[in-house]
């Protein structure tokens, strides 16, 4: 997949493109692309997306959900072509007309594009989907209106899964999102009373620009080179050994390795219960415990494949 993230970048091929920030890339989102995809295959096209990338905080966008580098993998393996990313304020300042002609026609070659029923684009959000179809066709450019997705009578949004993660109801947001929430934080050093506790931990941290979930603990599954491990993650400040500031602390099964400065994915999958404090260490060494054996107990009754 081609990595595009310069406005002045001009594309040698053409493209059907789906248009949106895309964030979380839920079921909403993967309908989205699928039709995409199907009408670049259909019509001699390389399929691709135009997204952005957000450095700066916007009033009518949420925390993130998802991190750059998972948003360009998942995006990979949907088989999109070219994932054409500009830094927001690279195009903030386009008139809808601009964003047509020199993003969408110039430099991403698009013969095609489709976008949600409530997209905007264009400085201060001037342009919406009407204005689209006007200004693509004036190029030449088909525009399809793809209907949102609902699920149990709620609209799969990016909003919604937020909303599912903030209320610890983390099997809603998993199907929402059509796979399980997931973080890929570097493993930072923490005070290793894990290790001396006989539960050895990662320490991840969660930038301020992604959403968390609710405090407590969760059953979750860590990936390790391609292994998915049975695994407990605490996420809050640790009142028991006087935390300071919010951690995401997992605990993985049958895991013996050193995962400092790495990138690991741990995967959520239930809610457990609050974050507590307990009298001493040893209780909530007991507390580590059992979550642990209920996530095995999760892993084993769901048949989530340990080799991925």
């Amino acid at each position: 997949m081609q990595q595009v993230y310069n406005t002045q970048w001009k594309n040698d091929r053409n493209t059907a493109v789906a248009l949106g920030y895309f964030d979380g890339i839920h079921i909403g989102h993967q309908f989205l692309i699928g039709q995409t995809k199907q009408y670049a295959a259909e019509n001699n096209l390389s399929p691709a997306v135009f997204t952005f990338t957000k450095n700066v905080k916007l009033g009518h966008k949420g925390k993130d959900i998802l991190s750059a580098g998972q948003k360009v993998e998942i995006m990979e393996n949907m088989g999109i072509e070219l994932f054409y990313s500009p830094d927001f304020i690279e195009f903030a300042g386009f008139t809808p007309e601009e964003f047509v002609e020199d993003i969408l026609v110039e430099s991403m070659g698009a013969k095609a594009v489709f976008c949600g029923e409530n997209f905007f684009f264009g400085k201060n959000r001037s342009g919406n989907v009407t204005v689209l179809k006007k200004l693509c066709a004036e190029k030449g450019v088909e525009v399809f209106i793809v209907p949102t997705v609902e699920l149990d009578g709620i609209t799969v949004s990016s909003s919604e899964i937020r909303k599912a993660l903030e209320e610890g109801n983390i099997p809603l947001a998993n199907r929402m999102l059509g796979r399980p929430y997931a973080i890929d934080f570097r493993v930072v050093h923490g005070k290793k009373l894990g290790r001396k506790m006989g539960t050895p931990t990662i320490n991840q941290i969660y930038p301020d620009s992604m959403c968390t979930p609710k405090e407590g603990v969760y059953i979750t599954a860590t990936v390790v080179e391609g292994r998915r491990y049975p695994s407990a993650t605490g996420y809050g400040d640790r009142p028991t050994v006087n935390g300071t500031y919010q951690s995401c602390e997992t605990t993985i099964a049958d895991f013996d390795g050193d995962l400092y400065e790495e990138k690991v994915r741990v995967e959520f999958y239930e809610y457990l219960f609050p974050t507590q404090k307990f009298e001493n260490i040893s209780q909530l060494s007991d507390m580590i415990h059992r979550a642990l054996e209920k996530s095995g107990e999760y892993m084993n009754s769901n048949n989530l494949k340990q080799d991925i």
